[in-house]
């Protein structure tokens, strides 16, 4: 009898702990378009998609340009864009105020859950 209790509360209490480590998430990027490291014609605007859904008042991005075609080296530049959030909560779209020009961009994230914890990321992308 007294296996069978140490066994049912063991059980119980791995239940508990693998339930709490998912209701405890972080949001995950899942995808960005354009994609980490890609080549690509000027976008209207870059989506990242992550494993939850976010709080809009909570999670950002800057749009950075880090390089210029032609120019020596500079500093990274902040973009003008609008921070978003998609048809679900889980996508966020940056929107540039300006058609961005040929050069090396990086978007630096940051985003929020129903936890709290922010997590923050980045993502490169050149525009040809």
């Amino acid at each position: 009898m007294r296996a069978i209790r140490t066994t049912i509360h063991t059980l119980s209490l791995g239940a508990a702990l693998l339930i709490g480590q998912t209701a405890f998430a972080h949001p995950r990027l899942l995808s960005s378009t354009p994609a980490d490291n890609a080549q690509v014609p000027a976008p209207e605007r870059i989506e990242l998609r992550f494993s939850e859904g976010l709080v809009k008042q909570f999670s950002s991005a800057n749009l950075l340009m880090t390089g210029m075609p032609g120019m020596a080296d500079h500093g990274p530049m902040k973009i003008a864009a609008t921070v978003s959030q998609g048809d679900d909560a889980k996508t966020m779209i940056v929107t540039p105020a300006k058609p961005l020009v040929p050069g090396s961009y990086r978007l630096e994230w940051r985003a929020v859950s129903s936890d709290t914890h922010p997590v923050g990321g980045r993502i490169s992308f050149q525009v040809k």
